[in-house]
């Protein structure tokens, strides 16, 4: 252990694929697996101050806390290899950069100064790369640079880490480049040019890279590497192949091999031991050899992006492997979901899935799947506005109010089943206003929520405005569609069941957040279980039929 942290900056040249995220999570998984207290952070050059106001099109899902931080999807990853908990110290955008200056300009803080990028900004930026080093809770702070190097947003971000590197003085702070190494098929020949130009831009900001990890989608011959290495200043042993994989969960494996662990304890002058990477290597080994499959279909409105849903594809990744079975994920947009389509588009699926969202596109796509599901005893798992529209189809289809809706929808609907939090209700702006973050959620006894947990509190993280409205609780339950799920401190319903259904779960809260390689989220585990389950009494009433 060390008694000050070290620090390693990841940048990027133009990159494709697999890109800096996983190559820091991956090291970061290797240093962990030798004993030392990692984390990763991830400074974005964009002027959002997060991307919670971003729309998934643009930027893949938003990945939130435990302290309630809307965060780059690659924050994602960093918790699902590391088991880790991040926080709002580990995502930093420009925009929070520049607000944080500009209010202490205006406090005065700056004594009359002019106010610059140099010293300024870039102070700022030093400053929260240092919170978690200097929180003692860390050995390594592994920090990702977003952008491309070169790229004019990014530039403050290069000069911080050349002044950094200055102040923490040798073997304290490292620099890996991460670029593309093209195949051209007409020469049948690797290209080495754009790395050497990209490690020449990264030199013109005073800034050397220390290692250089080769995204390739072929095997680099080592007069390759000594080409590289001579002609962008690194040692032999640090130009590190980055290799396609089938899954990123590989990628530990692939960096382990090419000793990229080891050069860089090396460069950091800190003890090399070999990782314990055996529970890792058991999830892969369940992941890549399933016993059987399942087709679960994911009804959403943003499918045509997958990293829309990154963190539930992920999670169902982590329940699959548990269950030692293959998850196939359907795709279904809900927008072009009708009662005409909907039994050929879902009854050949053994599980669905309705996803989160915002806004009134496809929204009564997703009523009429979960129609289906729940009158056809298919399982059935709504993750927040999946559950807002599983409550709201029930309140319509089973308790006759026909007229049921989330003001959300129709601002003005005489029942609404789903209605805004009155803390919510007086809010304005936009970004970082929802209910975020952790909340703890009681669960009613002998549930099948408590069955799942094996636990009567649990703690989950949310994002959202929109709640179930206790007013019609009473309706909802002596019909059958049960609340097993409070939050202790408001009372808010966190989890509806359907007593006459094998297995149909609605949570307002977003329980892919916090599934991990090492511990599967034991709601999509026991989904997953359940659509396995359904398969087979599919599978048993076709042969008695026969």
């Amino acid at each position: 252990m060390t008694t000050t942290a070290k620090y390693i900056f990841v940048t990027g040249g133009v990159t494709s694929s697999l890109g800096k995220g996983i190559i820091a999570a991956s090291l970061a998984k290797l240093l962990q697996a030798q004993g030392y207290r990692v984390t990763i952070q991830k400074l974005d050059p964009y002027i959002n101050v997060d991307p919670g106001t971003l729309n998934p099109y643009e930027h893949g899902e938003c990945y939130v806390t435990e302290d309630g931080a809307e965060t780059d999807l690659d924050l994602g990853h960093y918790e699902r290899f590391l088991n880790v908990p991040t926080s709002q110290a580990n995502n930093v955008t420009t925009g929070r950069i520049y607000q944080s200056v500009i209010d202490k300009e205006r406090r005065g803080e700056f004594l009359g100064k002019t106010v610059q990028v140099v010293p300024h900004i870039t102070d700022e930026i030093k400053h929260r790369i240092q919170i978690l080093g200097k929180s003692g809770d860390y050995d390594i702070v592994i920090t990702e640079i977003g952008g491309t190097v070169g790229d004019i947003e990014s530039l403050p971000y290069i000069e911080a880490v050349r002044q950094l590197r200055w102040d923490l003085g040798d073997n304290n702070g490292i620099v890996i480049h991460l670029t593309l190494v093209p195949y051209l098929s007409a020469a049948g020949e690797l290209k080495t040019k754009p790395t050497q130009h990209s490690v020449k831009t990264l030199m013109e900001s005073g800034v050397m890279a220390d290692i250089l990890v080769c995204r390739t989608e072929h095997h680099l011959p080592n007069d390759l590497r000594k080409k590289l290495a001579l002609f962008c200043n690194v040692r032999e042993e640090a130009v590190i192949q980055s290799i396609d994989a089938s899954t990123i969960y590989d990628v530990p494996n692939l960096m382990l091999k090419e000793g990229l662990d080891k050069v860089v304890l090396k460069k950091l002058a800190l003890h090399s031991s070999v990782p314990d990477i055996t529970k890792w290597n058991q999830f892969l080994f369940k992941h890549k050899n399933p016993k059987t499959e399942v087709t679960i279909g994911l009804i959403g409105k943003y499918v045509e992006l997958q990293d829309s849903y990154k963190s539930i594809l992920e999670a169902f990744i982590h329940a699959g492997a548990e269950n030692e079975v293959k998850v196939n994920i359907e795709s279904i947009h809900s927008e072009y979901l009708n009662e005409d389509n909907i039994k050929l588009k879902l009854c050949h699926l053994d599980g669905v899935l309705v996803a989160p969202g915002f806004g009134e596109r496809g929204i009564e796509g997703k009523i009429t799947a979960v129609k289906y599901v729940r009158e056809n005893k298919v399982p059935f798992l709504g993750v927040c506005l999946g559950m807002q529209m599983a409550v709201i189809e029930f309140a319509r289809h089973v308790v006759g109010i026909s007229n049921a809706n989330s003001t959300e929808m129709d601002a003005n609907t005489p029942n609404p089943i789903i209605d805004l939090m009155e803390d919510q209700k007086t809010i304005t702006r936009k970004g970082g206003t929802m209910r975020l973050g952790a909340w703890d959620c009681e669960l009613k006894s002998n549930s099948l929520a408590s069955k799942i947990y094996k636990t009567d509190i649990i703690r989950e993280r949310h994002r959202h405005r929109y709640e179930f409205n206790s007013a019609y609780k009473a309706q909802m339950e002596a019909a059958g569609m049960i609340a097993t799920g409070f939050n202790p401190d408001t009372k808010l319903v966190e989890i509806v069941e359907i007593t006459n259904h094998p297995w149909f779960v609605g949570v307002q809260y977003h329980p892919e957040y916090r599934s991990t390689v090492a511990n599967p989220h034991p709601l999509f585990v026991a989904f997953v279980k359940a659509s396995l389950t359904h398969k087979k009494s599919k599978k048993d009433a076709k042969v008695s039929q026969n």
